[in-house]
């Protein structure tokens, strides 16, 4: 146990932020004989081989190929992401006495616990090049910062309930005015060995860097919320013996935030991930069915008994440390257990000689959530594959059209320059293997979702709205933009 405990230490300290996570956790990957995927590119898969694929330099997905077929995907969910204080982009603030940090907050957590500790600086920096801009991962390792709290002797209540206000009482002190300390940026710019006039724009957050320590049974390290399942999650999959499904290792950020970001398990990156395998391996019109013959664990951490307020805890369900794996329960469906997935997770846990627990909240007491009930706005759009191609002289439209309905199109569109047909996702693969075997040049094949509904907009609100989309289409790390705006020439 040590020596595991040992290596999430490792893997806490090389794991900062979600930035410097998903970097470590692809070394990891790329060390074990993984390749990395480009969402921009085409994907060539080969069988027995592993890959991984990242959005937004802060979300993971990894898979590895099977030899043969696949009854479906094995998958494990975690996230990366830890509540801390993002630095913000003007980040300093001087007041004559002292420098400090310009902070805001990010995801729920006791403030109390961030004060009176040395803080490091970690998170990625967006640097121009030549050709245009990358991202370099930071981390400063050393302190740099605290978060002081007022003496007793100023605040006779500082023992009672606090409320702590972000802007006045969380931030950060950086130095002492006057003195000649390197400004953040310059920091960061030399720890990332660029440039400081290159860096365009950062994602930067402060953090503890206290070492993991185990006693008495129990381990101490910030961020175990969730690193911890992160790290046993990557350490099975990277262990699990070759079965009839197909794993996948779900890493994802902004758990701490609801999830609702092109990066977050509420986002497109899975499903369009598993699309994407089904379709480069062939079995683009089985997707749904390899879903539903799936299953998704999705692992966080659960509250044992508290030593000193075990009240808190639901008297039938006290979770006790080291008693065994706990499934989670909750009526509303925070945790989306139910009693056919727990007798599923169980007969695995019976299989490899594992304890389970259970937990559920006190029914007077709200309860957090996790990935597996992310939601979604996939439901608002109808997911198609557009092909554009060329059919040899003398083949009647017509006649063509009837011969593809069979293949689940649904629109078809003859030109001068060609035929565009429209199709559910799921015909993707049979429908460019029909092509193939009748010889017509493909022009292009894609996903696109086309909205099913769509909203009348004022001409202020298209005009917010097409900058919106603007915007993201600019970013590097954006692959589509899809809205249910309606178009000016529909109205």
């Amino acid at each position: 146990m040590k020596e595991i405990n040992a290596k999430l230490f490792d893997y806490i300290e090389n794991c900062p932020t979600a930035y410097n996570a998903a970097e470590h956790t692809a070394k990891i990957l790329e060390s074990a004989g993984y390749s990395k995927l480009n969402e921009a590119a085409t994907w060539t898969l080969e069988t027995g081989k592993g890959y991984y694929v990242t959005r937004n330099g802060s979300s993971l997905i990894a898979f590895r190929v099977p030899n043969g077929d696949f009854t479906g995907f094995m998958m494990t969910a975690a996230h990366l992401d830890s509540p801390t204080f993002r630095i913000k982009e003007n980040d300093r603030l001087e007041d004559g006495n002292y420098v400090k940090l310009s902070v805001e907050g990010y995801g729920g957590m006791l403030r109390s616990t961030w004060t009176d500790r040395p803080l490091s600086v970690a998170g990625r920096l967006v640097v121009k090049t030549d050709g245009g801009i990358k991202t370099v991962t930071v981390d400063l390792k050393e302190p740099v910062a605290i978060i002081p709290n007022v003496a007793i002797h100023m605040d006779r209540t500082a023992n009672d309930s606090k409320g702590y206000n972000t802007a006045v009482d969380m931030i950060p002190l950086f130095s002492l005015a006057g003195e000649k300390t390197l400004h953040l940026r310059e920091m960061l710019a030399k720890a990332a060995k660029v440039d400081e006039k290159n860096i365009v724009a950062t994602d930067v957050s402060v953090y503890n860097p206290q070492s993991g320590e185990e006693f008495g049974g129990v381990i101490c390290a910030p961020r175990l919320d969730d690193l911890q399942c992160a790290f046993a999650s990557l350490t099975a999959f990277l262990n699990a013996v070759k079965g009839a499904g197909l794993p996948v290792l779900c890493l994802f950020d902004n758990e701490e935030v609801g999830s609702q970001t092109k990066q977050g398990a509420a986002s497109t990156f899975l499903a369009d991930t598993l699309e994407r395998i089904c379709a480069a391996l062939g079995n683009g019109d089985k997707y749904r069915e390899k879903v539903a013959s799936g299953f998704l664990v999705s692992c966080d951490n659960a509250h044992a008994v508290h030593p000193n307020h075990p009240e808190y805890a639901d008297r039938n369900h006290t979770v006790r440390m080291n008693g065994g794996v706990v499934i989670k329960y909750n009526a509303n469906q925070r945790y989306t257990t139910d009693a056919v997935s727990e007798a599923i997770f169980k007969s695995f846990c019976d299989k490899a000689g594992v304890k389970t627990q259970f937990y559920a909240n006190r029914a007077d007491m709200a309860g957090g959530g996790t990935l597996g009930n992310s939601g979604s706005v996939g439901f608002l759009f109808d997911h198609k594959c557009v092909f554009k191609f060329r059919a040899a002289e003398g083949v009647d439209p017509e006649e063509l059209e009837l011969e593809m309905i069979d293949l689940g199109v649904d629109e078809f569109y003859s030109e001068e320059d060609g035929i565009t047909v429209y199709a559910p996702y799921e015909s993707f693969g049979a429908i460019q293997k029909w092509l193939d075997d009748k010889g017509f040049e493909i022009v292009s094949g894609e996903s696109v979702r086309i909205p099913s509904d769509v909203k009348e907009l004022d001409a202020e609100g298209r005009e917010s709205v097409e900058k919106l989309v603007e915007k993201l289409e600019e970013d590097d790390d954006v692959v589509n933009v899809y809205h249910t705006m309606k178009d000016a020439d529909e109205e």
